[in-house]
C-alpha cells in the first residue's frame, strides 16, 4: 500500500457508520484521527473500536470531516469552520444544494468548504456497523463549486484517495439530480415494495425468493435519516418519481387488459428499456455487469463451506468478478453465484466438477 497523501491530524465530527468507517480506515494507514460525537457512548465505542482518539485543546487538524445528520451538517460544517480558521472542512451528506444554501445564509467561509459524499452504506448504522474498508472502489463524489479553492479541493480528493474510494466529481446541483435517481428514488421505491408484505399472508411471503430480497434490501434503513435525506433534495426526487410513475401506469393499464392490442407490446417495452438501464451500470473497474458470465455453485449450509469455494477458485486460478449468495431458510443448502469472465466460465466449470462441486443447471 502507498503512503497516505494525508499528514496531518483529521478531525471527525460524528461517530455514526461513516464516521467510525473513516476512523478506522485513516488510523489503520497510521494518520493521526480525532473523533468526536455529540454522543459520549458513541464516541467512546468508536474509539475503542480504534477509529481514532478523543481531541484535545491543542489539536490543530488541517481537514475536518462532518459526519452528523443532513439537517444538523451546515450548522456543524459552520461551528467547524469558525472553530478551525485553518482548516479545510468537508462533510459526507448525501444531499449537497441545501446545505450550501444554508451555509451561504450562515455567512461561512466557502473557500475552506468541500462537500463530499461517499457512494457507500449499510443497511445497519452506527459505529458497531463502522467498517475499514467500506469505501474501497467506491465512488466518493467531491461536489463544489468556484468559490471553493484548489487546495482546499485537492485535500478531500486526497481524503478519498486514501480510503481507496474511486474519486468524482461534480457541481453541487448535479449531485442531487443524479443521486435522486440512483440512490434516493431507489430507497422509496424497495420500501414501498416491502410495505406491501406487512399485510401478506405470511404463506405468500415464506415462498420469497433472492429477487425479493434482492430489492427489498435496503428497505430495512433508518427512516428517520431518509426522512431527512428526501426532504432535502424533495424536487429531485419527485421528478425523477413523476416519470417512474407514468412508467408504471403504462405497465398496469397493460395488465389490466393484458388481450388489448398493444398491450403485450408496452409489456415487452418495459422489460426490454429495463435490460437496456442495467447494461449501464457499471461493475468492477467500470466495466459493465452484464460482460461476466454466471456460475451458480451449490454449497453444503455447513461452517466452512464457503470459505474452501473461495479458495479452491483461487486455487485454480480465476478471479471472482463479482458475487451473490442465496439462501434459503427452509433449505440445506445456499447458491454461490460466481461472476468470471466469459472466456474462464467453461475451465472452471469443469475444475470445479472434477473437484466435486455441483454446477446449478
Amino acid at each position: 500500500m502507498n503512503a497516505p497523501r494525508l499528514t496531518d491530524t483529521i478531525r471527525i465530527v460524528g461517530a455514526g457508520l461513516l464516521g467510525t468507517s473513516i476512523g478506522l480506515a485513516l488510523t489503520k494507514r497510521g494518520l493521526d484521527v480525532v473523533i468526536e460525537d455529540a454522543s459520549p457512548a458513541n464516541q467512546s465505542l468508536a474509539i475503542d473500536y480504534g477509529a481514532g482518539r478523543a481531541s484535545s485543546s491543542s489539536d490543530n487538524p488541517k481537514l475536518v470531516v462532518v459526519c452528523v445528520p443532513p439537517d444538523v451538517t451546515a450548522r456543524v460544517v459552520c461551528d467547524e469552520l469558525d472553530r478551525y480558521p485553518s482548516a479545510v472542512v468537508t462533510d459526507v451528506a448525501s444531499v449537497k444544494v441545501s446545505i450550501q444554501r444554508e451555509l451561504e445564509t450562515l455567512g461561512a467561509d466557502l473557500s475552506r468548504y468541500v462537500g463530499s459524499h461517499p457512494m457507500a452504506g449499510r443497511e445497519r448504522g452506527g459505529a458497531i456497523s463502522g467498517r475499514a474498508d467500506l469505501f474501497v472502489g467506491r465512488p466518493w463524489v467531491i461536489a463544489f463549486d468556484e468559490r471553493a479553492s484548489s487546495e482546499a479541493v485537492t485535500l478531500v480528493q486526497d481524503l478519498a484517495l486514501d480510503l481507496e474510494a474511486a474519486v468524482a466529481t461534480a457541481t453541487p446541483a448535479s449531485h442531487d439530480r443524479a443521486v435522486a435517481l440512483v440512490s434516493h428514488v431507489p430507497q422509496l421505491v424497495s420500501s414501498l415494495l416491502a410495505a406491501r408484505l406487512v399485510e401478506a399472508d405470511l404463506a405468500d411471503v415464506a415462498l420469497a425468493g433472492q429477487g425479493l430480497r434482492d430489492t427489498t434490501r435496503i428497505a430495512a434503513s433508518d427512516p428517520k435519516l431518509w426522512l431527512q435525506i428526501l426532504g432535502a433534495n424533495s424536487a429531485e426526487v419527485s421528478e425523477v418519481l413523476r416519470a417512474f410513475a407514468a412508467d408504471l401506469d403504462l405497465v398496469v393499464e397493460a395488465l389490466d387488459d393484458v388481450s388489448a392490442q398493444g398491450s403485450l407490446s408496452k409489456l415487452g417495452r418495459a422489460l426490454e428499456a429495463g435490460n437496456r438501464g442495467v447494461e449501464r451500470i457499471p461493475g468492477k473497474h467500470g466495466t459493465k455487469a452484464t460482460a461476466y458470465s454466471q456460475i451458480v455453485v451449490m454449497i453444503d449450509d455447513k461452517p466452512g463451506e464457503l470459505g474452501r469455494l473461495f479458495n479452491e477458485v483461487g486455487d485454480i486460478g480465476v478471479n471472482i468478478e463479482e458475487l451473490k449468495l442465496e439462501h434459503s431458510p427452509s433449505s440445506l443448502i445456499g447458491l454461490v453465484e460466481l461472476f468470471v469472465m466469459p472466456n474462464e466460465e467453461a475451465p472452471l466449470i469443469a475444475e470445479l466438477a472434477n473437484r466435486g462441486w455441483r454446477i446449478a443447471g
